[in-house]
């Protein structure tokens, strides 16, 4: 799988190429799932803000980007339709969009309905993360970070060697600076990033790259 880790989504010109870089063909030829999942473990997201990632009211422009199709895959009731159901959807996309939220609670849900165990298989597909969409693919992302209620830890999927700490410098978190990253980055047991809502991360075949109009930093834990 290509992962395209971003703090805010396809916020400018260089992330957007990126994406149709990875994905090999137009936008406009291409078909995508968003998962809106993470948003129902986290307390200041729920139906109004699922809905309005889903129909492309926010600054993030993901599933709004002019796609060829554009579904809705709800990992919480995978479980419940049967896995051979669901896995042609998957299988049969370009891109996976990967709502913020709680990236402990996409966790769980990844893990529950099989999606988790599917990834390594889709070598094509890109996945596309906003905020916990991508901090899910790290190996932990900080106690701060957790706000699902039921979450063991602040351990996540591990797919990426190095965690993430997004929103860098958001006007709307104040509380979102450098300082803040570096001490976070202290407590945990590998390489990490702060980057901003313009800023992704790049990871295909175990090759990292940052794509920036913005700020980030690496730091070391």
């Amino acid at each position: 799988m290509k992962l395209l880790l971003t703090s805010g989504g396809i916020t400018n010109a260089s992330i957007k190429g990126t994406l149709v870089g990875m994905l090999g063909k137009p936008i406009a030829e291409s078909s995508a799932l968003c998962i809106p999942t993470a948003q129902w473990g986290h307390p200041m997201c729920g139906p109004a803000s699922a809905r309005r990632f889903i129909i492309d009211q926010t600054p993030a422009t993901m599933c709004g980007l002019g796609w060829k199709s554009v579904g809705v895959l709800e990992l919480t009731a995978l479980p419940s339709i049967g896995r051979d159901r669901w896995l042609p959807w998957v299988q049969e996309t370009d891109v996976l969009l990967v709502d913020g939220g709680d990236a402990t609670y996409l966790s769980h849900w990844m893990r529950e309905s099989g999606l988790a165990d599917l990834l390594p298989s889709l070598q094509r597909t890109v996945w596309v993360g906003l905020s916990a969409g991508s901090m899910v693919m790290t190996p932990r992302i900080g106690a701060d970070f957790v706000e699902w209620s039921s979450a063991p830890d602040d351990r996540t999927l591990g797919i990426v060697d190095f965690s993430i700490f997004p929103h860098l410098g958001h006007p709307d978190l104040p509380w979102n600076t450098l300082t803040s990253a570096t001490q976070w980055a202290a407590g945990m047991t590998v390489p990490c990033y702060a980057i901003d809502d313009q800023t992704a991360i790049k990871v295909v075949d175990g090759t990292i790259e940052v794509i920036s109009e913005g700020q980030w930093n690496r730091l070391s834990s």
